[in-house]
């Protein structure tokens, strides 16, 4: 086939798929696999993001932040076509939600609508705006914790304990309200080890912080409780003398952040080596 032709066949169907609106979605992006889009709309812009948070509004609960797999789709309507109300907008996504098992946990009269739904043993929350029809957007958040890839290696452990005489550790994680060291927890608890049999003379205070969801004297047990699990971890399966390591639960009692937000409250969440 002659090379000139072959190009205006090529103009043709890219004119041809603009035309139908296939080829008009935003380079990348596409409908979540949760729902659809509505009639008449192309993708203007998308966020895809491995790990991300979003503040979804749970109405007498207050907002509810969800950190996980985070999607963000903007939709656009087409030219030429029919402009849907926010109501048919929001009826839509509410009732393909409500046929898989979810439900909508707020709403607001700005346009937004918050709902949940738990699939494929995971928990997904929506956030779908449409206060302007013409152009509404959709939040997924498939909610999971974060993969842990930095880990403080035991050089910087003992560098801040030389500094100031303690470092906050937040490679250790627990499901919440619980006390058993998640796996995920491995790769600290072995560089707190190293620390320790590079360093035979060092005695360390394995002291358990919390945020102050809870109330005080169930934290300051929680706290105990983890700061005692780390303690047995790195005796029972890295070999570190009981007698080198204190375990103490200061629950609420120390935060380094406000406890408002949840990112304040991630970051009072820790375990601190303190140095006896």
């Amino acid at each position: 086939m002659p090379r000139t032709l072959r190009v205006l066949i090529q103009i043709l169907c890219l004119s041809l798929l603009a035309r139908d609106g296939i080829a008009q979605d935003a380079e990348g992006c596409k409908d979540h696999s949760l729902v659809s889009r509505m009639p008449g709309f192309n993708i203007t812009r998308c966020t895809l993001q491995d790990f991300g948070s979003h503040a979804f509004r749970t109405g007498k609960a207050g907002d509810v932040t969800v950190e996980g797999r985070y999607t963000e789709i903007m939709y656009g309507i087409k030219e030429g076509s029919k402009e849907p109300s926010r109501l048919q907008i929001q009826r839509n996504y509410e009732n393909a939600i409500a046929k898989i098992g979810g439900t909508v946990v707020g709403r607001d009269d700005d346009g937004n609508v918050y709902l949940k739904v738990a699939r494929d043993g995971k928990e997904i929350w929506v956030h779908l705006n449409a206060y302007i029809t013409s152009q509404y957007s959709l939040v997924v958040v498939e909610k999971a914790a974060m993969a842990q890839d930095v880990v403080a290696d035991a050089a910087a452990l003992a560098g801040g304990i030389k500094a100031e005489g303690k470092i906050a550790v937040y490679g250790i994680t627990f499901d919440t309200g619980k006390a058993e060291l998640k796996p995920a927890s491995e790769p600290t608890l072995l560089e707190i080890a190293k620390l320790l049999k590079a360093q035979p003379a060092l005695k360390l205070y394995v002291v358990g912080h919390t945020d102050n969801i809870a109330p005080l004297e169930l934290n300051l047990k929680l706290s105990q409780a983890r700061a005692e699990a780390v303690v047995q971890a790195l005796v029972a399966r890295h070999g570190i003398a009981a007698a080198r390591l204190k375990a103490h639960g200061v629950g609420p009692l120390c935060p380094v952040s406000s406890n408002d937000a949840e990112p304040g409250r991630a970051r009072n969440r820790r375990v601190e080596l303190a140095k006896q």
